[in-house]
């Protein structure tokens, strides 16, 4: 497995992900969608979930395709970018076909960052126009860290932030993976240097320093975040992701890779999938290629977790510093290293 040319979720081919963010908002919303409909599932694993249209990518459900994927800051509020990036869709013409109407498939997924500094007096709603915009710039590049759904995000320790990363397996078939990473959990070792995601690191994609050789690392840390958080930090948190590839997936595969792919959650974060937490993966496939068995399905789920481990890892490593931040960013606190 090597990443793809990117080393993004977008060198699965025909996907886009568009990106707003509002700086005194300090968040923001990630879309990622297609020229044509894609399936999708989901699997939920946290215990403080906030999402829309999640029910109807249950495997027994009939709508089997979707027209857009939206990640969102903002909590409950959050849900409404889904209501923009369906906007779009519709001055478009595009949506699941009921005699002439065209109804937008949007589900979406949301992380608390209201409680983060910024400013969130506002009187109308912002993530509706967030998340149209966020469509609307939808391209095959992207910009990862502090912004889109990753703007206001905060680990335990560190800031959070956007991550993405990819694989293009021996078979030809590219997994990639997109995450908003706010978990209650760290995503280093103790002393902010090394990534629990270290050993499936490729190159220097998230600082290249290699595992922490210590023994005893399961000790949890005191979080910065609980100390700074004018909340009870277990209500506060999640880290929602979409994991896709080009295999040809039906609707129930889906979800079993988005099953295997939350394995790279417990692998990048510590603790994981707790009851503060909505931690929550989508699974998407464009269906470009066809699968000859139900062993590459498992293949691609071990990819799917790799590619999600890394991405969390390069959410926090490519944060950066904005003014009245709460938490410092992993590349601050190792400037000098």
């Amino acid at each position: 497995m090597t990443p793809g040319a990117r080393n993004l979720i977008t060198d699965v081919p025909g996907l886009k992900v568009g990106n707003a963010q509002e700086t005194a908002l300090k968040s923001g919303t990630t879309v990622l969608t297609a020229d044509a409909p894609f399936t999708a599932s989901v699997h939920v694993m946290g215990g403080a979930p906030g999402t829309r249209e999640t029910d109807l990518l249950a495997p027994d459900k009939s709508v089997t395709h979707v027209d857009a994927i939206t990640l969102s800051g903002g909590s409950a509020f959050g849900l409404d970018a889904c209501s923009g990036v369906s906007d779009a869709l519709r001055a478009q013409d595009r949506g699941f076909p009921v005699g002439d109407i065209r109804v937008p498939i949007v589900p979406g997924a949301i992380l608390f960052d209201l409680l983060n500094g910024g400013d969130k007096s506002w009187d109308d709603n912002p993530y509706r126009a967030l998340g149209r915009k966020a469509f609307e710039t939808a391209s095959k590049d992207f910009t990862l860290g502090t912004t889109g759904a990753g703007t206001g995000a905060l680990a335990a320790m560190h800031k959070g932030g956007l991550g993405s990363a990819s694989f293009v397996l021996d078979s030809g078939v590219t997994v990639g993976a997109l995450v908003a990473a706010n978990p209650l959990g760290g995503v280093t070792t103790p002393g902010d240097r090394h990534f629990w995601a270290a050993p499936f690191e490729i190159g220097d994609e998230f600082g290249g320093l290699g595992p922490d050789p210590s023994a005893g690392l399961g000790q949890l840390q005191v979080s910065r975040k609980s100390q700074v958080m004018r909340a009870d930090p277990q209500k506060a948190n999640t880290t929602i992701a979409i994991v896709a590839t080009d295999a040809a997936l039906s609707k129930p595969q889906c979800q079993r890779f988005a099953v295997a792919a939350h394995d790279g959650i417990g692998r990048a974060i510590l603790p994981a999938h707790t009851p503060g937490d909505g931690d929550l993966v989508f699974g998407v496939s464009t269906g470009a290629k066809p699968m000859t068995s139900e062993i590459e399905l498992g293949q691609i789920g071990h990819a799917a977790s790799l590619c999600l481990a890394r991405a969390i890892a390069r959410a926090i490593y490519l944060a950066t510093p904005v003014y009245d931040d709460l938490l410092p960013c992993w590349s601050t606190l190792n400037a000098t290293e």
